[in-house]
This record gives C-alpha cells, sequence and structure tokens, in this order.
C-alpha cells in the first residue's frame, strides 16, 4: 500500500481494529456505541467500515456506514437504496490532514459502485468544519432533527444523490 503525503493509508477495518476504533469514537464523540453495535456495522456492510492508519501501524480516524432502503430525501415517496454514514471520526492530532475527505471519498466510490441511490448522514448544527466539509464533498442539508442529540443538540440530515435511478 501506498501511504499518502501525511503518511498514513485507508484500508478495510477488520475486527482486530475494534479496540482502537472504540477509543477513537469515546475520544472524538459525544455519542458512543457498544462494541457489538461497531461489529453489528461491520456485518452488514464490511466494505464501507474503513479505518485510516498511520504509519506506526496505529489507527487514528475511521468511517462506517450501512446498507438501508429508504425513502428518498430528493424524490417524494420513493424508495431507494441509501448508503448511512453512521459515524466517522478522526483523533484531534491528524485532523485537517484530508483523512475524513479520503474516507468518505473512499465510502462514496464504494457505494456508487453497488449502484446505491442516495448516502445521507447526521452531523450536529453546531458542528460547522464537518457541515463545510460535507457541503464541499457534495452533501447538501435536506432537513433539521429538533433535538436528535442526547444533549439535545438539534442534527442536520446532509444527502447527496449518487447513482441516478
Amino acid at each position: 500500500m501506498v501511504l499518502t503525503q501525511y503518511n498514513y493509508i485507508i484500508r478495510k477495518f477488520n475486527p482486530n481494529d475494534l479496540e482502537a476504533v472504540i477509543y477513537i469514537n469515546r475520544t472524538c464523540l459525544p455519542e458512543n456505541y457498544s462494541p457489538s453495535f461497531f461489529l453489528e456495522i461491520y456485518q452488514n456492510c464490511p466494505d464501507g467500515f474503513l479505518v485510516a492508519e498511520s504509519e506506526n501501524l496505529s489507527i487514528v480516524g475511521y468511517i462506517m456506514c450501512r446498507l438501508e432502503l429508504g425513502f428518498s430525501e430528493f424524490k417524494k415517496l420513493k424508495l431507494v437504496k441509501k448508503g448511512h454514514i453512521v459515524s466517522i471520526a478522526i483523533l484531534p492530532e491528524f485532523r485537517r490532514k484530508g483523512i475524513a475527505m479520503e474516507l468518505i471519498n473512499k465510502v462514496l466510490k464504494f457505494l456508487n459502485e453497488k449502484k446505491i441511490d442516495e448516502c445521507f448522514l447526521e452531523v450536529r448544527t453546531t458542528n460547522e468544519p464537518a457541515i463545510n466539509l460535507y457541503k464541499k464533498l457534495g452533501f447538501s442539508i435536506v432537513r433539521t432533527i429538533p433535538g436528535y442529540y442526547l444533549d439535545g443538540t438539534d442534527a442536520y440530515i446532509m444527502a447527496m444523490e449518487l447513482h441516478k435511478t
């Protein structure tokens, strides 16, 4: 594998990475998941669960998504295949190096190859850096869910169309 200019690689998650991914989740995000939740996501969509590994072989970030069938965010009352980015996190000292962008781009490429119609995610309305990144990648805010997070913060649902139906 080729290291990027910041000396990390993107690869598929494997269960041996679970402890590192849980550490990143708990370090970076207020929403924490059980080990079984991470493994359930992995079993649902192993090709959509990726990690960023630094040159010293430590995991510095991850993205996990699952495949769903649901109503389109763009076409009224139409059922579509959706990719749901459930969680993405990068350790603070590795942020602003393009890792999140690369993780998302790799997941979007996978979803396109699988002919998934749309991709969506939830993001805190207060998380400007993430919102700006998602917009740069082609996501748009499609709606707001009041009080979505445990602390009462609202969430934006951001989505993008992929494989055209």
